[in-house]
């Protein structure tokens, strides 16, 4: 329940990471904690936002300069997605920037390599909904990989991060004391995912409830 950005790093000193890929929201873009992710030869991909004033301005300056220029002066590559669920299409585009040495040598930020930017359109009947979203990266992947990573960020914090909010109410939660934070928290995530692998259609919140009316769907979970 602490600050973010001192909670991460200390989390990354906990963790054995080598070999694996970070990917934190804008909150964790800290040349610190990039730092400690490299040190211990793992990848980041950190979204870029508003908190990293001058290094947001800049990117978002030469990514609306080349977009204009059609990416003429630098080196790039690209992938596009299209999906559709429930009558929404998403197209996501995913623009990889790999020149980014003027970048690295302004700003000095520890094992930069790339700038990504995802261009995501959104068509839900006759509404259209746009966002740019940039991130930096210690990778040199082209863009038909760093998609799908971006991507699978996003699937956990829609997955998991807000289901324990709003179906387990895990911000709300009082206990403070002792090793009662991490056993709760230890007991949410078993139940949610034994309400995962529950047969049918219905909300998490729905099973939660019926699991707490109905003992023979509640042994039938945790059996299963």
């Amino acid at each position: 329940k602490s600050n973010e950005i001192v909670a991460i790093p200390k989390l990354l000193d906990l963790l054995a990471i080598e070999g694996a890929i970070v990917t934190i929201d804008a909150m964790g873009c800290q040349r610190d904690i990039a730092a400690r992710i490299t040190d211990k030869k793992a990848d980041y991909v950190l979204a870029l936002k508003g908190n990293q004033g001058s290094l947001r301005e800049d990117v978002a300056l030469f990514v609306a300069e080349q977009q204009a220029k059609g990416f003429q002066d630098t080196t790039i590559s690209q992938n596009e997605t299209v999906d559709g669920d429930h009558g929404r299409i998403e197209t996501r585009k995913t623009t990889v920037i790999h020149d980014v040495a003027w970048l690295r040598a302004r700003h000095d930020w520890p094992g930069l390599k790339s700038v990504v930017v995802v261009e995501s359109t959104r068509r839900v009947g006759d509404k259209i909904e746009s966002e740019t979203r940039l991130y930096i990266t210690s990778l040199a992947l082209i863009a038909a990989f760093v998609g799908p990573i971006i991507r699978s960020h996003w699937a956990i914090e829609n997955s998991l991060h807000w289901v324990m909010d709003m179906v387990f109410r895990d911000d709300e939660c009082r206990v403070r004391t002792q090793n009662a934070p991490a056993n709760f928290t230890t007991l949410k995530h078993m139940a949610h995912n034994l309400l995962r692998q529950a047969p049918g259609k219905d909300s998490l919140r729905l099973r939660r409830k019926v699991a707490a009316w109905d003992d023979d769907f509640l042994a039938s979970i945790i059996a299963a």
